[in-house]
């Protein structure tokens, strides 16, 4: 489904949405299979009898585009991707990827997707609430709810490697490092960035076994 999505971008930064894109849209297309909705009858994009173009999945990427746009920010802030990551094509001119660092960023918009916020009392992954809402038009439009709010819900953004984040980082013994199931490798990795002033990433495994830790 991503494929596609790379045509067209004249710079690193637009590559790496439209393959952002296209991952979210192979998302949204399985949540609209899912419940049985018609992907090509949408409601703010135009309807086509093109096969690949289909105005509903375009709808529902609306709402949850922004999980690739931070995907994309932190990946470039944290040298997960850089320009040296992208070849130059002269006879169209147009970037693409690596294919190192499209599985570096596979992997990243994974664990993006993968990440919790709470949703109706529960706390769910970003890739359940898109088929949480899509279930939830279904069922709008057939008259057994009575609305559809597709702004939530709404995402808490906050940067790991805050100022918080880093003290927290550097006040973290080894021992205590060990009890929450942090390796000498990782912690040495985390130390080493966190008395930085670069942008780092902290994923979100790790970011759960020291959120005791940050939370003093």
């Amino acid at each position: 489904m991503t494929s596609s999505h790379q045509n067209n971008a004249t710079d690193p930064v637009n590559a790496a949405l439209n393959y952002g894109y296209g991952f979210l849209e192979g998302e949204c297309r399985r949540a609209i299979h899912g419940v049985g909705l018609e992907p090509a009858v949408g409601f703010l994009h135009d309807s086509s009898d093109y096969q690949t173009k289909q105005s509903l999945v375009y709808d529902l990427e609306e709402p949850f585009r922004w999980l690739v746009d931070l995907s994309v920010v932190q990946s470039f802030e944290s040298k997960t991707l850089d320009l040296d990551d992208f070849y130059f094509t002269g006879d169209n001119y147009q970037y693409r990827f690596e294919s190192e660092a499209k599985v570096h960023f596979l992997k990243v918009l994974r664990e993006q997707f993968n990440s919790g916020v709470k949703f109706k009392g529960r706390v769910l992954k970003w890739d359940t609430v898109i088929e949480e809402k899509i279930s939830e038009l279904a069922g709008y439009l057939v008259g057994r709810t009575p609305n559809f709010e597709a702004n939530e819900p709404a995402p808490v953004l906050e940067r790991a490697d805050n100022q918080a984040s880093r003290e927290a980082i550097l006040r973290l013994t080894q021992e205590e490092a060990r009890k929450r199931g942090i390796g000498k490798s990782t912690l040495h990795y985390l130390r080493m960035n966190a008395k930085t002033k670069e942008s780092f990433r902290i994923y979100s495994k790790v970011r759960a076994k020291l959120a005791q830790e940050f939370v003093r």
